[in-house]
């Protein structure tokens, strides 16, 4: 035989398979049981046609069944997008969740008795892919002590049908941890921008990497299968390998995206450069907030800041402070960030939550959890929904509705100081803002202030004992955390205490004996002056 001939002699790049591939050949690999793991963050780089194929082929063939998934963060639009492509009777035996809310398809089967469903902190979950990767047995961490994830308090299980304990007590040296249980992953599901035909995928496009390469790196090394979702494909060798986020080496199928809306950067942007840190945008092209109660708690929230902090922003509310930062021209005083992996800038609201403009840094979701549970943070901003008189918080579950905790439980336990911010109740509240002062036109029917929270995604006793400095700012008063529970410390120009605060709480709270008035400023159309009223570094 010739050289030629010869097997050796053929060039080694031909006997390289192209990782490249159709949805229906890539979801193959799917079978009955699976342990499915997702990568997104609302709709921010949540491969969506891999979750409309895999729906597909279940409503058409009957399969795969009984599949277990494992997301971290919210994934969905509050529709039908996301993990709603999942609801499936058949389908889906158990749901591990770090938040509810953005999958409502999936909240009706967990009340339904349908399927095993369970609510650990997303931080949590996000290094539980880390551990699994390693080969350890689990995750070890304080976060969750006190709260519904506590087996104490339920151990994150969300409905009767849920029975296996996956969270335990654990002492060391004295202290109280939780203990998370590993448990192999045999299918991820990410996303990317671009792919070579070795699987080598980047993320330019995408505006956050949450924790593409974690998830792949747990199913690789678990035995599993992991197929990537992206835009387009490159030339075997053309990509830089700086940018290279999931080497190829953890990826077995590529599957180019069909349609340009499966492959939106965010569910409400189809691609916005300023995401992907293409460019920086004006800030003064950021509208002012028109004065109403969230431009109010929002400027009173500011009050808390100093310079030079690094601060957290939650969902929802937390998102006017933000803007009133911009329309103050304080931005570059403070480092604000999200839990996503977003660090600097200005954070996007709505669904585009988690993304940013002008960012200083992007990091994944995994790393950014490290620097919060370590106390890095200075200070988090969070919502409010309900509060009862030990200081506890629910963020999560109220009656047939469960947003979940999401990175809830691993921020608002680990920051020095937690500002919660919220309306004081909720319902057909009607307010007016006007001449310093604040005018209850329409008391809310639904008491945020109550007895006992339904659901204790904040332990109001774990704060106190570690030391944190915790504030509950509404628009007519602002409370703070002590010993015995919560101390009213300030109260709104215009505002009665008996009739507008008293008596619309489940509970009587302290008063501080040196109650004070809200700054009147807080309640005037014009900027109030943040950078005047910051205290000096």
């Amino acid at each position: 035989m010739s050289l030629a001939e010869s097997p050796s002699a053929v060039p080694a790049l031909s006997l390289r398979r192209s990782k490249v591939t159709s949805l229906t050949e890539a979801l193959a690999c799917v079978r009955d049981g699976d342990t499915v793991a997702t990568c997104g963050f609302a709709g921010t780089a949540f491969p969506e046609n891999l979750a409309v194929g895999l729906e597909n082929r279940f409503v058409e063939t009957g399969g795969p069944r009984n599949l277990t998934f494992l997301y971290a963060a919210g994934q969905g639009d509050g529709k039908d997008r996301g993990m709603n492509h999942f609801a499936h009777e058949g389908m889906v035996k158990r749901v591990i969740g770090g938040h509810w809310g953005m999958a409502p398809k999936l909240q009706a089967m967990v009340f339904a008795e349908q399927i095993e469903a369970y609510n650990l902190p997303q931080g949590i979950i996000s290094h539980l892919y880390r551990d699994i990767a390693a080969g350890k047995p689990g995750t070890i961490s304080r976060v969750g002590l006190g709260t519904f994830v506590d087996p104490a308090f339920g151990g994150g299980k969300l409905n009767k049908r849920t029975t296996e304990e996956l969270v335990e007590h654990l002492a060391i040296h004295g202290k109280d941890y939780l203990f998370y249980n590993a448990f192999p992953i045999t299918i991820g599901l990410i996303r990317g921008t671009t792919a070579d035909p070795d699987g080598n995928i980047t993320m330019e496009r995408e505006a956050l990497i949450l924790e593409a390469q974690a998830i792949a790196m747990a199913a690789h090394n678990s035995g599993g299968k992991v197929i990537v979702q992206v835009e387009r494909i490159a030339e075997r060798g053309t990509l830089d390998p700086r940018q290279v986020i999931v080497p190829g080496i953890l990826v077995d199928y590529v599957v180019v995206s069909e349609r340009p809306e499966y492959q939106m950067q965010t569910y409400v942007a189809q691609y916005n450069p300023a995401f992907s840190c293409e460019i920086r945008i004006p800030l003064d092209s950021i509208e002012p907030m028109v004065l109403d109660e969230r431009k109010v708690i929002a400027r009173r929230a500011c009050l808390e800041l100093k310079p030079n902090c690094n601060v957290n922003l939650g969902f929802g509310m937390p998102d006017g402070v933000s803007a009133v930062v911009v329309e103050e021209g304080a931005s570059e005083l403070m480092v604000l960030s999200t839990e996503p992996g977003a660090i600097g800038g200005v954070p996007a609201g709505g669904l585009s939550f988690g993304c940013g403009s002008n960012l200083a840094a992007l990091i994944s979701q995994p790393s950014q959890f490290d620097f919060y549970d370590g106390g890095g943070l200075d200070i988090t901003i969070l919502g409010l929904a309900q509060a009862d008189r030990q200081g506890n918080l629910n963020v999560s579950k109220f009656g047939p509705r469960l947003p979940g905790a999401g990175g809830f439980i691993n921020i608002s336990q680990c920051t020095k100081t937690v500002v919660y911010m919220g309306t004081f109740t909720a319902g057909g509240l009607e307010l007016e803002v006007a001449d310093g002062c604040l005018r209850i036109v329409k008391e809310g029917k639904v008491h945020k202030f109550v007895q006992e929270v339904e659901h204790r995604t904040f332990s109001g006793p774990v704060a106190f004992s570690q030391g944190q400095r915790v504030l509950y700012i509404t628009e007519r008063c602002v409370f703070r955390l002590v010993k015995d529970g919560l101390e009213l410390i300030e109260i709104a120009p215009g505002v009665d205490l008996d009739r507008d605060i008293l008596a619309h709480m489940d509970f009587a709270p302290a008063i501080a004996p040196n109650l004070k008035l809200m700054s009147p400023a807080l309640f005037r159309p014009e900027p109030m002056g943040l950078l005047e009223l910051l205290p000096k570094a």
